[in-house]
């Protein structure tokens, strides 16, 4: 799966077999734009997908300039597109991960920390992050 997913501009990790942060990212970032329904995790459902889809990632723009600070604030995160993830599998928004810190991501944030009777923040903090991972059974990042 590693192998496709990278053929295809989704993954840029090591093709190691290990199912591992950046491989599930990749292959939800693949399921996602397939406009698959299926449950993205190890499977030979998913990797009969990913062969017979023509989905490819389109090739990212250049930055403009390299050193505006004002282009990398604004710029997608992928600590905030994982914690988006992670919060919409449990049912915490129906959040489309953008990697943006937006007020979607924040409210759902929020009513995570509610639930989990935590100072509610709505900010992503290594704490949330942490939660999510324990809850999801897999690094985020």
């Amino acid at each position: 799966m590693q192998r496709e997913l990278n053929r295809r501009g989704y993954y840029d990790g090591a093709v190691d077999g290990v199912w591992g942060a950046r491989t599930d990212a990749a292959a939800r970032d693949f399921a996602q734009a397939a406009g698959l329904k299926i449950n993205v995790e190890a499977s030979d459902g998913l990797l009969r997908a990913i062969l017979s889809s023509g989905a490819k990632r389109a090739a990212a723009e250049p930055p403009a300039r390299t050193n505006d600070p004002i282009a990398q604030l604004i710029a997608p995160s992928k600590r905030v597109l994982a914690v988006q993830r992670a919060l919409a599998d449990f049912g915490y928004g129906q959040l489309k991960p953008t990697g943006l810190y937006d007020p979607d991501t924040r409210a759902a944030i929020e009513k995570f920390e509610r639930d989990r009777r935590l100072p509610v923040t709505g900010q992503i903090s290594d704490r949330l992050v942490r939660d999510l991972a324990a809850m999801t059974g897999r690094p985020l990042e």
